[in-house]
């Protein structure tokens, strides 16, 4: 079967909404960053996220090209669960709405390589609830930006859940990837 992986970025006082607002780091950025994504979308035939983080995404990666990352990006299969959201202008997307618990179970088991979840929120916590997501990446930025509201806040009214840490990279400019798998 195959595995749903979320990957979100978080700064040590817990937030995670806004990571291109977020002020740059003082340290240069480390080439491996980009591998490790790299190597995650290899292992992933879908990218599914929620509407906010859809609108981000969709707002920067059409644009970019040239290099491999952004061509994987451009051309994977992207889900957005939404129940507003009609049309989409980036390449391969479709909405997912309705029922999104079952549609996300019926995906999971579906054949094909892993599915990747960027952002963590509503549909997180849906994956959770029904013990859908199997691995969670954390990239741990070593910085302190201010959340704004509660929801900004990494896991805000999340599912209890226990994780196994599998590994991790530090990264010469501070961010620390983590990587769990989820306790079964």
């Amino acid at each position: 079967m195959r595995k749903i992986i979320n990957s979100t970025y978080i700064t040590l006082d817990g937030a995670i909404e806004g990571p291109h607002l977020w002020p740059k780091l003082r340290a240069p950025s480390d080439e491996r960053a980009a591998a490790i994504q790299m190597e995650l979308l290899d292992t992933c035939d879908s990218v599914l996220m929620g509407r906010r983080t859809y609108d981000v995404m969709a707002s920067a990666w059409p644009s970019r090209s040239g290099d491999q990352l952004s061509e994987r990006m451009n051309s994977i299969r992207k889900l957005v669960v939404s129940n507003t959201l009609k049309k989409t202008d980036w390449n391969n997307t479709t909405v997912i709405s309705g029922d999104v618990g079952d549609q996300l179970e019926e995906l999971k088991n579906e054949a094909g390589q892993n599915i990747v979840q960027y952002g963590f929120g509503s549909v997180s916590r849906l994956l959770m609830e029904r013990g859908l997501l199997d691995e969670l990446r954390l990239w741990l930025y070593p910085q302190t930006v201010g959340a704004r509201s509660f929801s900004d806040l990494f896991a805000a009214n999340a599912t209890e859940a226990q994780f196994i840490l599998e590994g991790s990279t530090a990264l010469s400019n501070g961010i620390i990837v983590l990587r769990y798998v989820i306790a079964r």
